[in-house]
């Protein structure tokens, strides 16, 4: 009996346990991510940006709703969102809601496919299948179809009103301390809105910093921004993976960005120039895929100092 039921049944009860732990713990287990990036010009002022990436928010989702209330305890100097914040239609009052205390202060925000429409019932195993294919999202895939509009414009008119930046294929400006910030945004790659002929040319010279948002980080968005002159790109997107392999890592990116980019800050290279590329894991997850194992959500405190 147990040499021939013994080790199926261990294998079930630690798949058991770690189903518990991703579902019950984890998701649940918020961190923020704290990183220091030198890209700032010689003598200015370091700057903190606080990210918050991929809430998805569902209703009723209390303790998430807290914790991105609390960060506003950060006082950061500027506040970027990278897009997905809803996992459901009605999820817009909670979003603003919770985002509230944050949009006190200076802010700018790209959307990304899960804000304008709502998630669809997937088998992750479609993800491993797409990435050994080369398809992500769009690109190489059809076109979705039957999927339900998400509210988006209200999530806009709330962060507008608030006085965030919209930086759908555009560029802004935040003035803030005697400090000008220049912000260069796409609409989101993963479903093919991004329109980089409409924001190209590079960094301004009235501005004392530049950077480049986006809420997927695919190649042709980063090599655009890189070759441009762009010191620092924020995407999100990815959710660390989600499920990774610990002491391994992630097993996808849902983009064409290779995993060992898949979070945190790397950089990128194009046309002889670098850039550096932060990567939020994002807060929130699918509704319909509520677990995150070796991976936990997240927000990012970055700390802009000058150059070495």
């Amino acid at each position: 009996m147990r040499a021939r039921y013994g080790v199926p049944l261990g294998i079930a009860a630690a798949g058991a346990a770690g189903l518990v732990y991703a579902a019950g713990f984890e998701v649940r287990s918020f961190r923020l991510r704290r990183v220091t990036v030198p890209v700032l010009p010689a003598g200015m002022r370091p700057l903190r940006v606080l990210q918050v990436s991929d809430i998805h928010m569902v209703g009723g989702q209390r303790k998430k709703q807290r914790w991105l209330r609390s960060l506003a305890g950060l006082r950061p100097d500027f506040v970027i969102n990278t897009g997905d914040n809803l996992s459901d239609p009605e999820g817009v009052p909670e979003v603003l809601d919770a985002l509230g205390p944050l949009m006190d202060f200076p802010g700018a925000y790209v959307f990304g496919s899960n804000d304008y429409y709502g998630p669809t019932l997937r088998n992750p195993a479609r993800y491993l299948l797409e990435k050994s294919a080369g398809r992500h999202g769009l690109n190489g895939n059809p076109p979705v179809t039957g999927v339900v509009h998400n509210p988006w414009e209200d999530l806009r008119d709330g962060f507008d009103a608030a006085g965030w930046l919209n930086l759908t294929n555009t560029r802004g400006t935040l003035k803030f301390e005697g400090v000008t910030v220049e912000l260069t945004g796409l609409d989101d790659p993963h479903i093919k809105r991004d329109r980089y002929a409409r924001v190209a040319g590079g960094p301004s010279e009235d501005a004392d910093f530049s950077m480049g948002v986006v809420h997927a980080p695919y190649l042709r968005v980063l090599d655009s921004f890189t070759a441009d002159g762009y010191p620092l790109i924020l995407g999100g997107h990815t959710h660390g993976g989600q499920l990774c392999i610990p002491f391994y890592g992630a097993l996808v990116t849902n983009c064409d960005l290779d995993t060992d980019r898949v979070k945190g800050l790397s950089r990128h290279t194009a046309e002889g120039r670098t850039s550096y590329l932060h990567v939020s894991a994002g807060c929130g997850t699918s509704r319909y895929t509520p677990v995150r194992f070796a991976c936990p959500p997240e927000a990012t405190l970055m700390t802009l100092v000058g150059r070495e």
